[in-house]
């Protein structure tokens, strides 16, 4: 893998329309449905009633700040890593990809590299912009700071899941080399998949539903581990990784094996 192969990744991922919208789209949606919920919980503060937001953001308060605005961005980043490979295919563009670059496992090496380096950043820039964002509007009735036990690493962890979230949906885009059907698949995996799982009653069906990609990878940006939870946070990111490192393997083999 050679600079040149990074730049001409590079090169593709931003002619590719769809980048900045689903980026745009993903850095919007996070960050104002997190600034939605922090506002709502601080008006209905003092409300009379049951409040299990407040025992949230004293127990786990990245599981608040991050739930609704990552749990609906995300679905941005799926779709931009379904889009940076299957585009390929769908134009016909990997023949020539493929014509300039033979060893094809270089090839898809460089583009999961430059296409994480672009997640992990605009993660990074998302989940901080999250944070402060929500912990100003809240600070008048709680103090949430990255000093606190589990913060900054919940805070770390969200940035990283994201970043492999993308990989696992490139993975995905490349088993599937069709758009739709990827997408398709990607958002099943996410969002249907683990509610229906943890419908099934019994502990085995807690435990599947526990090693469910997402699932997984989700504990990292909790504050810390709770009761239901089958993993603690960097195990379940573990998990995660492992099910992202199956999906690009078998995503490399088939592109080797199989004609672009």
């Amino acid at each position: 893998m050679t600079a040149g192969l990074l730049a001409a990744e590079w090169t593709k991922i931003r002619s590719i329309r769809s980048t900045v919208w689903s980026l745009l789209a993903f850095v919007v949606v996070a960050i104002g449905f997190s600034t939605l919920v922090a506002t709502v919980v601080s008006n209905n503060w003092n409300k009379p009633g049951p409040h299990p937001n407040h025992v949230t953001l004293v127990t786990n308060p990245t599981a608040l700040i991050f739930g609704a605005g990552f749990g609906i961005g995300q679905l941005a980043i799926c779709v931009l890593g379904v889009i940076v490979i299957s585009s390929e295919y769908s134009s016909g563009t990997i023949r020539a990809s493929l014509l300039a670059v033979p060893r094809r496992l270089p090839m898809l090496a460089a583009k999961a590299v430059v296409f994480a380096l672009l997640d992990l950043a605009a993660s990074a820039i998302t989940v901080f912009a999250v944070f402060f964002i929500s912990t100003a509007i809240l600070r008048s009735h709680i103090s949430i700071t990255l000093s606190q036990p589990g913060v900054t690493r919940a805070d770390i962890g969200a940035i990283l899941y994201l970043t492999v979230l993308g990989l696992f949906a490139l993975g995905i885009g490349g088993l599937i080399r069709h758009t739709a059907g990827a997408i398709a698949a990607v958002i099943a995996l996410v969002l249907v998949v683990p509610p229906l799982i943890s419908l099934i009653p019994g502990t085995i069906a807690n435990h599947i539903h526990g090693y469910l990609p997402t699932v997984a990878g989700e504990l990292v940006a909790q504050t810390s581990q709770q009761p239901a939870d089958v993993l603690s946070p960097w195990q379940g990111f573990g998990v995660f990784c492992i099910w992202t490192g199956v999906v690009l393997a078998a995503c490399g083999y088939l592109l080797v094996r199989r004609d672009a």
